[in-house]
């Protein structure tokens, strides 16, 4: 169902439950709702932890949170988590919701909020299973705008409100106390700004991870060949990964892993030459920023989850490949194959190569 015209919507909840990837892609629907409702409240429902990051770069006004944790325990923690975050929710008297996550969870949330206009995707990517009510009385296109990227799929909320898509690309810039933080910390171990590659060598799923010891061998002749230095960035999780790759590399990879909130890895990533990394949240960070990237993938076509709006070059594995984790890999699920282990290490040092050329830095040892 089509609007002719957006209505005047005062109160906004935009249910985004994924994770910091999805919440980048996700701003630049909030950059367009606030334009077209600049008085209107703004508040996203996400994963506790984000909260600050969401606020902090305009993303929403207002946030509430729920645990993923939570969600997946017991039916009673269950229960309480999302009689918390209903009743939470329902306090702000919403006139419009746009149901990103389209989930099972999700569509119960937009139901109980029971906003006048309810926004949802048909078809649904999690067809209702049966006594499944949808609550959405307005439908979006599984990608709107006839866009093939999946930014497309969180713009098209929009044109099923009749809303022009007035920007289109994220754009996210640190704050300048994390700025500062940031620059002191890369004069801390003798960084200077856009003389070193941020390198990310995590993800949610280890299939999704390529192997610590390429990424340690692209790094030995990246810093060998340009004299560039190497940041290696991620969350306190990976720090496993990022001690195996210090081990097999020189002395000029420093290791933040663990060290940075989400704000600090935004404003370090800002100041990086280039971003390697697997597809990930950091990814999408450091595109909003303006760095270019060369990402890693697997299974997920580059076409759909990419970086977007900067220099790249998106990197994945002739398909379909011969298996070497039988017993890990869970494709045909993306988010669970681990094809991106077939990548060698020639083509990941290449396309950095074409990058740092692209935007006109020469491959030459820094002074």
């Amino acid at each position: 169902m089509l609007q002719s015209s957006p209505a005047p919507f005062h109160s906004i909840l935009v249910i985004q439950t994924k994770f910091i990837g999805d919440l980048v892609l996700a701003s630049a629907l909030a950059q367009n709702l606030r334009l077209e409702f600049p008085g209107a409240r703004l508040v996203f429902l996400c994963e506790a932890g984000f909260e600050s990051f969401v606020i902090a770069h305009g993303i929403a006004s207002e946030v509430v949170t729920f645990r993923r944790a939570r969600m997946r325990g017991t039916p009673l923690e269950r229960g309480k988590e999302l009689y918390a975050m209903v009743r939470a929710l329902r306090r702000f008297r919403f006139d419009l919701t746009i149901d990103l996550t389209d989930s099972k969870t999700s569509r119960i949330v937009s139901g109980l909020v029971n906003a006048k206009t309810r926004v949802g995707y048909n078809p649904s990517e999690r067809p209702l299973r049966m006594l499944e009510r949808q609550p959405a009385n307005v439908f979006a296109r599984p990608y709107g705008f006839d866009g093939q990227h999946f930014l497309y799929r969180y713009l098209s909320p929009l044109e099923a409100l009749g809303i022009d898509l007035r920007t289109v690309i994220p754009s996210l810039q640190p704050l300048p106390l994390e700025t500062a933080k940031a620059l002191a910390l890369l004069g801390k171990h003798h960084l200077r700004p856009n003389a070193f590659i941020a390198v990310h060598a995590g993800a949610s799923f280890e299939g999704r991870r390529w192997q610590p010891e390429r990424f340690a061998a692209a790094i030995v002749e990246i810093t060998g060949e340009t004299g560039l230095d190497v940041v290696l960035v991620g969350g306190p999780d990976e720090r496993e990964i990022a001690e195996r790759i210090v081990a097999r590399t020189a002395p000029s990879v420093v290791n933040l892993v663990g060290a940075l909130s989400l704000e600090s890895l935004l404003a370090v990533l800002k100041q990086a030459r280039l971003f390697l990394g697997n597809e990930s949240g950091p990814m999408h960070m450091a595109a909003a920023t303006g760095t270019p990237v060369v990402g890693l993938f697997g299974l997920t076509h580059p076409s759909r989850w990419g970086p977007v709006g900067v220099p790249s070059i998106s990197l994945q594995p002739p398909l379909p490949c011969i298996c070497v984790a039988k017993d890990l890999c869970r494709a045909p699920d993306p988010s669970k194959a681990c094809c991106v282990w077939g990548l060698e290490v020639k083509p990941v040092v290449d396309a950095v190569r074409e990058v740092l050329s692209r935007t006109e830095m020469k491959l030459e040892r820094a002074i």
